[in-house]
């Protein structure tokens, strides 16, 4: 025990003593100079996100200057409230699954007003605290059989590497036969990415401190000095949070009301509580802050972090918030503690006055990160139960089918299903919890009745 928590010792100084107490960083075996390099890491993990946010909502008809402003302040202030309140090292930002229904459903689809979008999303947040201050997410966390939680993991793992390779074209939709093919091998972000990968894989190997995130650095320069498309494109910008398209304070809660909205805010509750609470956990389980019964650590303030996020995401004009998955690049950085959320809080405060270092920042740079994490989250494979086969195979039907969806609820859902029908058919109906069952049918008419998002 000395040994594993001598380094925290060692970096945390008699004028660091304060920081170190109340992030609990010795407690919990890290240190200051690990949990600073996890930040940097998630934050650059996820900095795509005030170019892609902006992008899918300025489609609909928003402002895309005001998303950006609007993207930086829910990424600061679900970050600072995780870091600062519930100490934990997942950051927060606008959900890209959520900004694309938000975008091309609600807008576009439907024809709904901006305001009254924001009105919906307000509310999504405020019945989406609900529920995690009265302790359902966490019943719904407690009533999570072992193969499932464990499944939807190794799910999240593999759509890390998906979107990571998709998002530098080395995995591509395929025109013709099986949904996807390798991408054009000979591309710059290509090569860069494979190498990257391997770079980060050997260095993390040799116990190089803050490996990715180097990785991610030399990437980021070597595109400046060779890519063309990665070009400087200035320092400062300063943020007009009173331009003419601001969207904060728009909001229409009444418009929201309207019975025709309503079941949209729904799917939107539904959506969040299942897709963050699988990624919550899953990031947890990668930060070691699991306790015996495999509950998160100090989970109640973790839980409600990101639902209050979404309730200030209606007030300031953005989409609904959610913890990253790639939060998870920073706990394989070392991240234990809330410093490493507040430091990426901090840093999207900042990124509003930095918008064009944004552009620095390429995909194939931040892509070997996401990858060695979905990589390393494959690992839980191992902690499946085989002994106990319909449970395993549950978790196993969660994982695959994450990723052959492209949607964490789904796979979450096809789980349940499998666990409770497997039950049934193999004769262990009476290891079946009375949580477990009602779960079951609550995903189950949530998509039969068509509300699924």
């Amino acid at each position: 025990m000395t040994s594993k928590q001598s380094p925290a010792s060692s970096a945390a100084s008699p004028s660091l003593s304060k920081l170190d107490q109340f992030f609990l960083i010795t407690e919990r075996g890290s240190n200051v100079k690990r949990e600073t390099i996890a930040g940097l890491t998630t934050f650059l993990a996820m900095v795509y996100s005030v170019i892609v946010v902006p992008n899918m909502l300025g489609a609909a008809g928003f402002d895309p200057g005001a998303v950006f402003i609007a993207t930086c302040l829910i990424a600061a202030f679900g970050s600072l409230l995780m870091g600062l309140w519930a100490n934990m090292p997942m950051a927060i930002g606008c959900a890209i699954s959520l900004t694309a229904f938000t975008a091309f459903s609600m807008v576009l689809g439907q024809q709904i007003s901006i305001p009254v979008t924001l009105g919906a999303i307000f509310l999504m947040g405020l019945v989406f605290t609900f529920v995690s201050v009265t302790g359902l997410r966490q019943w719904i966390l407690t009533n999570l059989p072992k193969g499932i939680a464990h499944g939807t993991s190794i799910g999240i793992g593999l759509f890390l590497l998906l979107i990571a390779t998709n998002s530098v074209a080395l995995i591509v939709a395929n025109d013709s036969g099986l949904p996807v093919k390798l991408g054009d091998i000979h591309s710059l972000p290509v090569l860069a990415t494979i190498i990257g990968l391997a770079a980060t894989i050997g260095l993390e190997r040799r116990g190089v401190p803050g490996g990715i995130l180097l990785v991610i650095v030399v990437l980021s320069l070597f595109g400046l000095a060779f890519d063309p498309n990665v070009q400087y494109q200035g320092l400062f910008a300063w943020p007009n949070l009173l331009s003419e398209g601001s969207l904060i304070g728009q909001m229409d809660i009444m418009g929201a009301l309207n019975p025709v909205v309503l079941p949209i805010v729904l799917a939107l509750v539904m959506t969040a509580i299942f897709d963050a609470t699988g990624t919550i956990r899953a990031v947890a389980g990668q930060a070691e802050l699991l306790d015996k019964k495999d509950n998160i650590v100090g989970g109640g303030k973790a839980l409600t972090s990101d639902s209050v996020s979404s309730i200030f995401a209606g007030a300031v004009g953005g989409s609904p918030a959610a913890v990253y998955i790639e939060s998870a690049a920073g706990t394989a950085a070392g991240g234990k503690t809330g410093l490493t959320a507040t430091i990426v809080g901090v840093l999207f405060l900042l990124m509003m006055f930095l918008a064009p270092l944004s552009y620095l920042v390429p995909a194939y740079a931040t892509a070997p990160a996401l990858m060695y994490v979905g990589l390393l989250m494959l690992s839980n494979v191992t902690k499946l139960n085989f002994d106990d086969k319909v449970d395993a195979m549950a978790g196993l039907t969660c994982a695959v089918f994450i990723i052959l969806s492209c949607n964490i609820v789904t796979g979450i859902m096809l789980g349940f299903v499998t666990l409770v029908v497997g039950r049934l058919c193999s004769g262990e109906w009476r290891q079946l919890k009375p949580g477990v069952v009602a779960i079951t049918l609550g995903l189950v008419v949530f998509y039969m009745g068509g509300w699924a998002i």
